[in-house]
């Protein structure tokens, strides 16, 4: 694979995306709605809502990594998040089965298990939640991350195209963390103190473009420890106490939600932690 699109190139994640394709001596062409300052490649200015354009700017691609969403059901009406993630999805995983390409990387989210935007909060059936727990979300955002898994399926059984689903935990960046209300465990109970550093995003991302698997997949990229300074044990006592079905046995800050599958799928894992900060 020479030349790689990346979806929202001008963002957080995909502008970092894209520095570390360019230095593993990847082509990249940036596909967003803006021109952006953060990259130095070849900018096409795409409304991937627009199968036409869709298809004129992954022409001559060989690979694409699908960044491009309304990354939260906020700011937007819902049916807009919703029409625009999946629509925008469906476009992505469309063009390239027309145009030949067999590798597209797809963002999702652990918010599609429903925990995060809950407007009548519930717990997990067990821990750690892995990728067969069920996903129940109650709005639009985690919805249309379900959606574009089950097309990415399709895709599959149509055409044989290899795609990767990337379920993402918050994704934080060096300098970020010290801002975070770490010490307040209450904070991130509904993301089950689930993140990942934004280095170790960036490298699943490449992993994911570099790795042979059969199918769709979807993983969850999330980081091997909690967003909290207690001991796992103690959070799910105090916070999850009516969750019985513990599948493994927590020792010290393990994280809740399992990253088990992407580490075997893609032989790759974090490597990063939020104490490393605080220990600089």
């Amino acid at each position: 694979m020479k030349t790689i699109a990346v979806t929202g190139g001008g963002g957080k994640l995909g502008s970092q995306v894209i520095e570390k394709l360019q230095l593993q001596g990847h082509d990249v062409v940036s596909l967003d709605k803006h021109l952006s300052d953060r990259v130095r490649c070849r900018q096409i200015i795409v409304d991937l809502n627009d199968y036409g354009q869709v298809v004129g700017a992954l022409a001559g691609v060989d690979a694409i990594i699908h960044l491009a969403a309304i990354p939260a059901p906020l700011h937007y009406p819902h049916s807009y998040i919703f029409a625009n993630n999946t629509l925008s999805g469906y476009h992505v995983l469309e063009a390239a089965s027309l145009l030949g390409i067999k590798k597209v990387v797809m963002g999702s989210s652990e918010s599609s298990y429903g925990f995060a935007w809950a407007n009548t909060p519930f717990s997990p059936d067990y821990f750690p939640v892995d990728e067969q727990h069920p996903q129940q979300p109650q709005e639009c955002y985690g919805l249309s991350k379900i959606v574009n898994e089950v097309t990415a399926e399709m895709f599959h059984r149509r055409s044989g195209m290899q795609v990767i689903s990337l379920r993402f935990s918050m994704i934080v960046g060096p300098g970020e963390y010290r801002h975070l209300a770490i010490a307040k465990a209450e904070t991130f109970k509904h993301i089950l103190w689930s993140y990942i550093d934004i280095r170790d995003a960036v490298d699943a991302c490449l992993a994911a473009l570099h790795a042979d698997y059969d199918g769709a997949v979807h993983v969850n990229v999330t980081a091997n420890d909690t967003l909290s300074d207690r001991q796992t044990t103690d959070l799910l006592a105090t916070f999850y106490p009516d969750v019985k079905d513990l599948r493994t046995r927590f020792s010290n800050r393990e994280a809740i939600v399992s990253n088990g599958m992407v580490k075997e799928v893609l032989s790759w894992g974090p490597s990063h932690s939020w104490t490393d900060e605080e220990q600089e």
